[in-house]
């Protein structure tokens, strides 16, 4: 699976492949000890500059978060909790954030989406 990139949303693109990278990681679609794709293949993959993802993997890896093996490749080290619930924090803003923007095309109110929200959660 490859980071999503949106060259038009201001956030540097290395800053935004770190971020996606973080969140593959606590979904375990990248768990530790699992290889990254190359510098190389990940730039072509996202069509973008091989020092943008250089510098995201250096960052992560001074952070680290990941792991540089001369010769072998990249590997994931993990997250520490702190990186984890930050991330994950992150994930569920987004979620809420779409979730409010959806419901308001649709012409509904703050109350009623927490009302139908509460509804669903008793439901679970």
């Amino acid at each position: 699976m490859l980071p999503a990139i949106d060259p038009k949303s201001g956030v540097p693109l290395y800053i935004q492949l770190q971020e996606q990278i973080k969140a593959l990681i606590v979904k375990a679609i990248y768990p530790p000890g699992a290889q990254l794709p190359t510098v190389r293949q990940l730039a072509v993959d996202l069509r973008i500059n091989s020092n943008t993802v250089a510098r995201a993997y250096s960052e992560m890896e001074r952070e680290g978060i990941i792991s540089t093996q001369q010769g072998r490749g990249t590997f994931v080290c993990g997250l520490p909790e702190a990186f984890e619930s930050e991330v994950k924090e992150r994930q569920l803003d987004a979620l809420l954030e779409r979730l409010l923007a959806d419901a308001y095309s649709l012409g509904y109110q703050a109350k009623e989406v927490l009302c139908h929200l509460e509804h669903k959660i008793k439901k679970e």
